[in-house]
This record gives C-alpha cells, sequence and structure tokens, in this order.
C-alpha cells in the first residue's frame, strides 16, 4: 500500500476540527500524526469523539493522542497543517510553519481579505502577519484551482461566501445581472456559530424559532465582496443578511439578483450548465428542482438551483451547501489534496448524511 502523506490539525475540539477528523478517517492519501487542543492535551481522540474507534485506520487515529500546539514538532512531523482555530490565533501560527517549510491550509478568516485595512475593520484586531497576505490563496477550487496547487499557505473560504460566490460567479462571469442590485438572503444551521456554549445556540433558544442575525455587519460580507467584485471585474458592495436555522448543519443561500436583459430560465440554465460542466462538486439541478440543504448535508456538493421571475426582470440564485462540510473542514481537505499532488477528490464525502 501506498504510504500516506502525514497531516497534522491544530484546533480538533471545534466543529470543524471534529468534521476534518472525520474526513481523513477515511481518507486513502492522508494520515493524520498529529492533533492539538490547548484544553484537551493529553487525551486519546476517542475519548474526545467515540467515533474515531474500531478496527484499522479508525482505531489508529482514535489512539492520537492530543498535544500542546508546537509549530517545530508539527514541522518534524508533518508535510501540511490545518489550522482550525479561530481568527488572530491563526495567522501567528501559519507564519510559524510556513518559517520552518510546512504547507498551511488555514481555516480561519486570517488571510482571506487580501487588504490588511479591510481585515482589521471587520475583524477588529491587527494583522501582524500583513506580508503573508499577498502569497496567501483563496481556497475555491472552481475558481482558484491551478493557484491552489502551486501554494504553500491557502486560506480556505467561509461558509457563507462559499455558497454566495459559486451561486453568483457564472452570472458575473458573463454580465448576466445588475451588479448594483444584489441581494443575498442565508440561512445557516447553527454548527455555524462554532461548538462555544453561548445562550444564543442553545437548544431552547434555537428550536421551533427562526430568527435574523448580524444584519448590515456580518463580518463574511468583505470576504464576498472580494471575490464577487473580481468576478465582475468591478467594486461590488452588496447586501448579506444571514438568519438561523433549527436545525445542525446546512446553508440554503437565496440570492436576488435584477437582469440586464430579458433572459429565459432555459437560457441561465445553459450558462450556468456550461460554466460547471467539469466542475464535479457542483451541481446544477434541473430547471424547475430548487436544491434542499438534506441532499448535500455531509457531503462536498454545492447544490444550486434558478429561477426567473419574468415580470420583475429577475433572477434567483438558490445555493445550498453542508457548512462544516464543504464550507469548511471538507474543502480545507480538497484544497491539501491539490497542494500535496493528489486528486482533488480523494477521500471527499459525496454521499449524503440520512436522514
Amino acid at each position: 500500500m501506498t504510504k500516506r502523506i502525514p497531516v497534522g490539525l491544530v484546533g480538533v475540539t471545534g466543529y470543524t476540527g471534529m468534521e476534518l477528523a472525520r474526513v481523513l478517517a477515511g481518507h486513502p492519501g492522508l494520515e493524520l500524526v498529529r492533533a492539538t487542543s490547548r484544553s484537551e492535551a493529553g487525551k486519546k481522540l476517542s475519548v474526545l469523539y467515540p467515533f474515531l474507534s474500531g478496527p484499522g485506520d479508525l482505531g489508529r487515529m482514535g489512539e492520537i493522542v492530543v498535544s500542546q500546539p508546537d509549530p517545530a514538532d508539527l514541522a518534524a512531523n508533518c508535510k501540511l497543517v490545518f489550522l482550525a482555530v479561530p481568527h488572530k490565533t491563526a495567522m501567528e501560527i501559519a507564519a510559524a510553519l510556513l518559517d520552518k517549510g510546512v504547507k498551511v491550509v488555514d481555516l480561519s478568516a486570517d488571510f482571506r481579505i487580501r487588504d490588511k485595512a479591510t481585515y482589521e475593520k471587520w475583524y477588529a484586531v491587527e494583522h501582524t502577519q500583513a506580508a503573508l497576505l499577498a502569497e496567501a490563496v483563496y481556497g475555491l477550487p472552481e475558481l482558484y484551482r491551478d493557484k491552489v496547487r502551486a501554494a504553500r499557505l491557502i486560506a480556505n473560504p467561509g461558509c457563507y461566501p462559499t455558497s454566495a460566490i459559486l451561486g453568483l460567479a457564472p452570472a458575473l462571469e458573463k454580465g448576466l445581472v445588475h451588479t448594483g442590485d444584489i441581494v443575498i438572503d442565508a440561512k445557516s444551521g447553527t454548527s455555524g456559530a462554532g461548538r462555544k456554549a453561548a445562550v444564543g445556540t442553545l437548544y431552547c433558544e434555537v428550536a421551533d424559532s427562526f430568527r435574523a442575525y448580524n444584519l448590515t455587519k456580518h463580518r463574511h460580507t468583505p470576504e464576498i465582496e472580494q471575490e464577487v467584485s473580481l468576478l465582475a471585474g468591478e467594486d461590488i458592495a452588496l447586501s448579506f443578511n444571514t438568519h438561523l436555522l433549527p436545525i445542525s448543519r446546512g446553508i440554503l443561500s437565496t440570492i436576488y439578483t435584477r437582469l440586464n436583459k430579458p433572459t429565459t430560465l432555459a437560457e441561465v440554465h445553459a450558462l450556468y450548465a456550461a460554466r460547471y460542466k467539469d466542475q464535479p462538486l457542483v451541481r446544477v439541478l434541473p430547471a424547475g428542482t430548487l436544491p434542499e440543504t438534506r441532499w448535500v448535508r455531509g457531503t462536498m456538493f454545492c447544490d444550486i438551483g434558478l429561477a426567473v421571475d419574468e415580470r420583475l426582470g429577475r433572477l434567483i440564485i438558490l445555493s445550498a451547501i453542508d457548512n462544516v462540510c464543504r464550507g469548511a473542514s471538507g474543502q480545507a481537505v480538497a484544497n491539501a489534496n491539490l497542494m500535496l499532488g493528489l486528486d482533488e477528490l480523494t477521500g471527499l464525502p459525496t454521499a449524503p448524511l440520512m436522514p
């Protein structure tokens, strides 16, 4: 059997860390050899996550003892390290690992925003590794696959931005819609808020309810605007509005745009199908079929549905992803595959978690 490539994971105890462990447990080309956590060091992974118990590779991963994050130890044992830690924390660890010749996939927001001042405005912290912003590659393979292959530092996209950018890309690339009238109405499961205990995400606060949050000030706004502006070739400011669904995982983005000229649903569908025909992880659904979060739950797929309101001249784009897999950890593994010379789809989950 071909020897697998050793990788590390900094921040194993959050939802993204947990999902990375799930994806890597079945990966034939990557082997998790280091998992770190400041709060859970000294425990076996199988104690934290009993699903990492059993025969073969699953059990071997479960025997890994969680350690304190140590860049020297990670560099000595890993070819690539995933950073599943909060913003501000990631930038320092990333710089230390890069200095030691280790490739990095950062799941935080620290390297997603190319402009230092914009990052500092929205995240309210100083960016101490600004020299790396120009080097970091935004890890959305459908847009930057060749750059990802050559990169040593990947800024793994946010979950909301992944659904929004993939939904808008074909329309903006072809000038199909007006760039000054875009509204993104996005809904996410509660895992998007992270695993830390907070009143707003307690079961009794979320179940049987539905609410908006962070209107006009969500931190994913500049990330989306940055990428869609590049797609359109002009600066775009858009309205990005987020809501909390009473489900654990999944995102559904409903994107409202105004067509530049009368266009039929058949024409729009043909454009989207052509754009994504060679992108195996984006599924443009048949005309008249709209995406649902349950069909992408636990997978790497982005499902896109389309509707044209001919009366109002609007194109409505619907995009569904799993926020933890396609929107975070699974996408991080896809980027790692490309960086390490593996096939992009190696080890990625494509069968939905049902029901």
